[in-house]
């Protein structure tokens, strides 16, 4: 039975550790096809995205890995992930989901260690076996990067249909550098985020806890009805 959107919706989740099982293009090929229907401001679709398995994607890894040890030193984001203003309601959401996360694994917020190793493996692709890369020309505004979004989103509710899982991540931004030096990402064109994609393990705990989401009275006010 083919799953519905409501039920892509609330199955998908930010998936950060995946089984080590292969992904078959020809699935990834027909996922990212209907994706193309995705909306877009004057049909501009400003997404463009290079999908790397096996020796590309190990070779990221490996490169990433070097550099790793050098710290914030190594870092060359092309935009800033978050706002240095972000405050109130939304920095508190993003705390939450951190302090939730290292809960499910038993990290406590002193072992600075171990929070640095699961925020590390971020750059192994929580073991995924496929990450996406995603780019788009540096000319592009704000109402562009909305449409990259959107179609972002429409990728992975898709690969739920498929049975797959994902991890949209921004975090690999700040090694857009080493990211460029083993793949062909265009000089004129923003490195966005990276998109790692596999099938879930179930039994993680980090796969399992509770993600809080904002009451709809928080986010939305109605008018005229």
């Amino acid at each position: 039975m083919t799953m519905d959107v409501s039920e892509a919706v609330a199955s998908r989740r930010s998936i950060r550790k995946f089984l080590p099982d292969a992904v078959d293009q020809a699935v990834l090929a027909r996922v990212l096809e209907k994706a193309q229907r995705a909306p877009s401001g004057g049909n501009t679709q400003p997404w463009n995205a290079l999908v790397v398995t096996g020796e590309p994607l190990a070779r990221i890894l490996a490169e990433t890995a070097k550099v790793i040890p050098e710290g914030s030193a190594a870092h060359a984001p092309e935009y800033q992930i978050y706002p240095p203003e972000l405050d109130g309601a939304y920095a508190e959401r993003r705390f939450g989901v951190g302090e939730a996360m290292y809960a499910a694994l038993q990290i406590p917020r002193e072992d600075k260690r171990g929070r640095l190793t699961q925020f590390m493996a971020n750059f192994r692709c929580f073991d995924a076996p496929v990450l996406m890369l995603v780019h788009t020309p540096r000319y592009m505004g704000p109402p562009q990067w909305a449409d990259i979004g959107m179609w972002l989103q429409t990728v992975m509710l898709l690969l739920r249909e498929e049975g797959l899982d994902s991890c949209a991540q921004e975090a690999w931004a700040i090694y857009q550098k080493q990211i460029r030096a083993c793949v062909d990402i265009p000089e004129d064109h923003v490195f966005f985020c990276g998109l790692s994609i596999g099938k879930r393990d179930p039994d993680a705990p980090i796969n399992g806890f509770p993600v809080a989401r904002a009451p709809l009275s928080e986010a939305v006010r109605f008018a005229g009805f």
